[in-house]
């Protein structure tokens, strides 16, 4: 099988992409081309004389671009993310493109950069670290609270959001509280108390999590309304995806002072920007340079995955999946629409 990865990276000698790939593909059968370009409709040609496409969470995989890709044979989507929201299922069903993703590369990587975040936001680790730098050693400005006691609702209950609440409630004796269609058997065992409805969730949390996929029933979920039944003052911590809050509602709800901090590692945009060196270029983006220059929102770019485990789960994850399908062997990761 030959397989084309775009948006693929190499950081030195750091484990990261094409490094952690190289390293596990171990199957003789497995012929791997990278690319650092993006897949979308201009890209998708590259694929010419591929069975197979490997892509991550900002490719774009639409309809336009599975048919690009059906015409030139490619038979399978290998997504290295556990999300899939970039890439259109029933078109992909209908012109009998298979697509496997690896659902859970590793939860602990994302749950402990979500705590991480909330600390940052509560304490202000970022500005006492610059302020440090440029030797200001004051203190005004910097005024935290602690985390025992406080309550931290979360949103989506899988793995990541499960052992986000693990950690806030045996770790730091959070009252924790989550919100899910769906309730984890788990969550009583970890400390984490299932509310009714997401209202009620939202008006007893200091702080928000949110941990859920991204799906037409869960898109803009954070918007204008939900914002509006938050506590005044409330924290509010997105390592999920980028368009589970309509970022025209945030900025309102930040300049009127509603939200007292956000913690963002995502943003509904961020393909155009993320995962590249944009220091030297204008952000063209109003909403995303407007959040850039709040004091209060603290932002990162899609980094709650990198952490060596992670990287290398991945990477076998997907080689295994490609290599079940070269073999024509049933893959428990397939997903359909």
């Amino acid at each position: 099988m030959k397989i084309i990865v775009y948006s693929s990276k190499k950081a030195g000698s750091t484990i990261y992409d094409i490094n952690s790939f190289n390293e596990c593909n171990n199957k003789p059968d497995l012929e791997l081309l990278f690319l650092e370009i993006p897949l979308d409709h201009t890209t998708f040609a590259l694929a010419a004389g591929y069975d197979a496409v490997c892509i991550f969470v900002n490719d774009i995989c639409n309809a336009e671009v599975l048919e690009g890709l059906a015409k030139l044979g490619v038979k399978y989507i290998a997504l290295r993310c556990a999300g899939y929201n970039n890439v259109d299922l029933f078109a992909a069903k209908s012109l009998g493109i298979q697509v496997v993703r690896v659902p859970a590369y590793s939860p602990e990587a994302v749950a402990e950069f979500a705590v991480g975040m909330i600390m940052t936001i509560v304490r202000k680790y970022h500005k006492s670290y610059t302020r440090v730098r440029e030797g200001n050693f004051l203190l005004d400005g910097l005024l935290g609270f602690n985390l025992k006691g406080k309550t931290i609702g979360i949103i989506g209950t899988g793995r990541i959001g499960l052992l986000t609440g693990k950690i806030l409630s045996r770790g730091f004796e959070s009252n924790v509280i989550a919100y899910d269609l769906y309730h984890n058997a788990q969550a009583a065992e970890y400390g984490i108390t299932y509310t009714h409805t997401l209202e009620e969730l939202l008006g007893k949390s200091d702080i928000v999590s949110l941990h859920c996929p991204l799906l037409p029933g869960t898109r803009y979920m954070i918007n204008e309304k939900t914002l509006a039944q938050m506590k005044k003052g409330a924290y509010l911590v997105n390592t999920s995806r980028g368009s589970l809050i309509d970022t025209t509602a945030l900025i309102g709800a930040l300049k009127s002072g509603h939200l007292g901090a956000v913690g963002l590692d995502v943003y509904e945009k961020e393909s155009a920007y993320f995962f590249a060196d944009g220091s030297s270029k204008i952000i063209y983006d109003d909403n995303f340079a407007r959040l850039l220059s709040f004091y209060n929102v603290f932002m990162t770019g899609h980094q709650a995955f990198l952490t060596v485990e992670a990287l290398k789960n991945i990477a076998e994850t997907t080689i295994d999946n490609l290599e079940l399908l070269a073999n024509n062997q049933p893959c428990a990761n397939i997903t359909e629409a």
